[in-house]
């Protein structure tokens, strides 16, 4: 189990201002995470692939290409939104 230096240590790292009561607490949360990674460095990974790094991955694109809307759709849609400024449907601000 951690000791309350350690636990008081590892708070000032992670500019953390702990009560007595939290420092007894993390002291107990922390030394039971160190434990189970304790625990997963028993694992035998032999003959295991390393993870893929996912930035290595490339991003699946699809082209930006503008979909041709009926006239119904297009004046339902200028119904709903009734005022117009330059060609664009305006909207109410948001912000």
């Amino acid at each position: 189990m951690l000791s309350k230096q350690e636990t008081q240590h590892i708070a000032k790292l992670a500019r953390l201002g702990l009560s007595e009561e939290e420092i007894i607490k993390y002291q107990k949360d922390l030394s039971d995470i160190l434990g189970y990674i304790d625990k997963l460095k028993e694992v035998d990974i032999d003959g295991v692939a390393p993870f893929a790094d996912s930035a290595a991955s490339a991003n699946v694109l699809r082209q930006d290409e503008a979909m041709p809307r009926s006239p119904q759709k297009t004046g339902e849609l200028r119904q709903a939104f009734p005022e117009a400024k330059n060609g664009y449907l305006k909207v109410k601000s948001i912000l």
